[in-house]
């Protein structure tokens, strides 16, 4: 018969916060040129901006229509 024999020991962990921990090495960013895209994430970017436009106006109009800015308003 086989038998099962747990042989890790936890002993515990070190919790170091970040602003006192050492800082670590960044990666360069120095000559990286633009990310070249698909036409298709080019036009699903486009249609994303535009929906988020046409949302900020919808927005926008809402909160003049509810203060009475707008005389169309009821």
């Amino acid at each position: 018969m086989a038998t099962l024999h747990n042989s890790y020991a936890c002993e515990g962990f070190r919790v170091v916060h970040p602003l006192n921990d050492t800082p670590e090495q960044k990666c360069a960013t120095d000559g990286i040129g633009p990310i070249a895209i698909t036409p298709g994430v080019r036009i699903s970017l486009i249609v994303l901006r535009g929906y988020l436009v046409l949302m900020t106006a919808m927005l926008g109009w809402r909160v003049l229509e509810l203060a009475g800015l707008l005389h169309g308003s009821k």
